[in-house]
């Protein structure tokens, strides 16, 4: 099929001639990099201090919490502050709250409390980063710099952790913590030389909503909702979610990007009781998949043919789950676990440009944090639930339920996951 100009795909060439994504990608990168070893750095801290496991698996997890209570009471702050301001104090709060974890001699729980109150605004940090993007890339470059994101958080990952393991064996805890405060300092310069200094969406909105206009087909509803907003952050906040929740269109597009992928990263939740010692061959093999399949559907299918993807790669992602009925070694359960993620970090990318399209401009910034926020916090429940699963039952079957829950529930949202009006 031939490409008219409006669906021809971008390339990695003309989103990197882009300064200002080098800086986003650079920054993202130290970001993604920074945040493994502090969480190895911290749960090896708390490991050392009490000899309790739980603690030290509850310290490595405790970035999801953040992410839902941010994401319900605090988003409005990413339209209401300059997007470059926000994304360097949330570089120098990670800075201050490594360099504290490392040497203001805290207790464990209070240590705890302050990653808990640090992450707070993590997810604000993240929705401004996310809403700058469609400004500085239009059309389809924004769609690809998305894919080439994920690929830097599934690469970054896999390089934070080794990074992660060699700084640890070198300096200990505190010496890792203070490196990562460096590479967030050096993500806090990066952003302040090489990102313009735009204006907070919501500043030029009246009564009269000339600022929050409605983008595409979808944005009328809550658009209409979303204007001459005013009063404080977590009011504001919890106002708009429910405008854009109450929109049938960004409803259903929200839950095409949350639900799929949470069933997903439960499955992967189980794979350390289910392989044991084993479990990082796996899990770097979903890495891999995520690495993969954003690089495979992002730059070489057409921008329509991402939208038309989505669906078939959404209940792709579920059926190779369903081989774990056979329980597998590790060899099989590596593939397995590589061909589902390949398909399941990807089907979002042709879910974007219509989210775009959908949310109100005035309001973007809260929008793709609430998507970032509501992706976390089903992440979180959908592990907490396998792992019950695979307590009531058994690991592997607990992941083939997974696998039929990315399948059905991305069925339920086929409408929403196909192209043309959701």
């Amino acid at each position: 099929m031939t490409i008219t100009p409006r669906e021809r795909a971008a390339t990695y060439k003309e989103l990197f001639a882009v300064a200002e994504f080098r800086t986003l990608f650079a920054s993202f990168a130290l970001l993604i990099a920074g945040d493994q070893v502090k969480a190895l750095a911290l749960s090896a801290l708390v490991y050392a201090r009490t000899g309790s496991p739980g603690l030290s698996a509850a310290a490595y997890m405790l970035g999801f919490l953040p992410y839902i209570v941010g994401g319900t009471f605090l988003l409005s702050l990413a339209d209401r502050v300059r997007p470059r301001t926000l994304m360097i104090v949330g570089e120098l709060v990670r800075a201050v709250t490594c360099l504290l974890l490392a040497f203001a001699g805290l207790s464990v729980w209070a240590m705890l409390a302050l990653v808990l109150a640090g992450g707070l605004f993590s997810p604000v940090f993240m929705a401004a980063r996310n809403a700058l993007l469609p400004a500085l890339l239009p059309g389809d470059a924004f769609v690809l710099g998305r894919s080439v994101l994920s690929v830097t958080a599934a690469g970054g990952q896999v390089a934070g952790l080794a990074a992660g393991g060699g700084v640890l064996a070198v300096t200990g805890p505190a010496g890792a913590l203070a490196a990562t405060a460096g590479l967030s300092a050096v993500a806090a310069v990066l952003l302040r030389l090489g990102l313009p200094d735009v204006p907070a969406r919501g500043a030029g909105e009246d009564e009269g909503g000339g600022g929050a206009r409605g983008r595409g087909p979808g944005a009328g509803g809550a658009g209409a909702r979303t204007r001459g907003a005013g009063g404080g952050t977590v009011r504001e906040t919890l106002r708009v979610n429910r405008a854009l929740l109450a929109d049938p269109r960004v409803r259903g597009l929200l839950l095409a990007q949350w639900l799929p992928v949470s069933f997903l990263t439960g499955a992967e939740a189980v794979l350390v009781p289910y392989l044991g010692g084993t479990a990082g061959v796996a899990l770097a093999a979903a890495s891999a998949g995520l690495a993969a399949g954003n690089l495979a559907v992002g730059r070489l299918a057409s921008p329509s043919g991402r939208e038309r993807l989505a669906l078939p790669l959404a209940v792709l992602a579920g059926v190779p789950l369903l081989g774990f009925v056979l329980r597998p070694g590790l060899a099989a359960t590596a593939l397995l676990i590589l061909l589902a993620t390949m398909a399941g970090g990807s089907y979002a990318l042709g879910l974007q440009r219509r989210f775009v399209a959908a949310v109100p401009e005035a309001v973007a910034g809260q929008a793709f944090g609430l998507a970032g926020a509501g992706v976390m916090t089903g992440q979180a429940l959908a592990a907490a639930l396998a792992g019950a699963v695979a307590e009531a039952t058994a690991p592997h079957l607990a992941i083939a339920l997974a696998g039929l829950a990315v399948i059905g529930c991305s069925l339920a949202l086929r409408r929403r996951l196909s192209p043309g009006p959701a």
